[in-house]
């Protein structure tokens, strides 16, 4: 029997939290909710959970501190549910270790198929390194099959999983302008709405790690919205 991802919703509308339950039962995952902040902490104490869908807004406490108290303590995917209007909260809320986020209203399918596409990439990450192309560019060495970014002192660059594809995008195509759209696409298969400033952050996140948020001599901003890897990149190749 195939394991049933189970999904942890956090919403203080019984409403959303009836209506999702009874969708992602459908769609093959156990669910488990929680009203409140305090419920979550004590489901999140008695169960194991593959990912947790947390409301910004709730009656008892902030979902942004929630989520900071969370991934500093457990590398579980979230995915925020927010309201249109919290564009700054939705940007600090990928700050500070979201996976993603969802604006309200929204389909239930299009939560179904964040879900998917975020525990897909969460599963990558945890499966056993297999041998890679090593990318080489501006004294730093990214593995592809490590999924490390390794300093010219040899440190190693502490990218988060959505850091890390973002840049891949770039070492994978290096000197193309690419746009947020694309970008999306590439590192999340999804397409961008109006709201969406994902991207944006993700870069300015990676610029900020690989000490280029001064200058943008790696990571350009080109006009209309793009992104361009601008410096040389070297390929090794795994020995077969």
């Amino acid at each position: 029997m195939d394991y049933a991802p189970h999904v942890l919703v956090v919403d203080d509308d019984h409403e959303i939290r009836k209506l999702l339950a009874r969708y992602l039962v459908s769609q093959g995952f156990r669910t488990t909710v929680a009203a409140t902040g305090r419920e979550m902490e004590e489901c999140l104490v008695s169960n194991r959970f593959d990912l947790v869908v947390l409301d910004l807004m709730l009656p008892d406490a902030s979902g942004l501190d929630l989520c900071r108290a969370l991934r500093a303590r457990s590398r579980v995917p979230i995915i925020l549910l927010t309201a249109l209007k919290e564009d700054v909260d939705r940007i600090i809320g990928l700050e500070i270790g979201a996976d993603d986020y969802l604006g309200k209203p929204f389909n239930p399918r299009e939560l179904v198929a964040r879900i998917r596409a975020v525990l897909r990439r969460s599963a990558e990450r945890e499966e056993p390194a297999a041998p890679g192309i090593t990318y080489r560019f501006s004294g730093f060495t990214a593995d592809q099959g490590t999924r490390q970014v390794i300093a010219e002192n040899g440190e190693e660059v502490p990218l988060t999983s959505a850091e890390f594809d973002l840049l891949m995008a770039f070492l994978e195509r290096p000197g193309r302008i690419l746009s947020r759209d694309q970008l999306l696409d590439i590192t999340q298969g999804r397409e961008a709405g109006p709201f969406d400033r994902s991207i944006d952050v993700l870069v300015s996140r990676v610029r900020r790690k690989l000490g280029d948020a001064g200058s943008f001599q790696i990571l350009k901003t080109q006009r209309n919205g793009g992104y361009q890897l601008s410096v040389r990149v070297d390929t090794v190749k795994a020995p077969q």
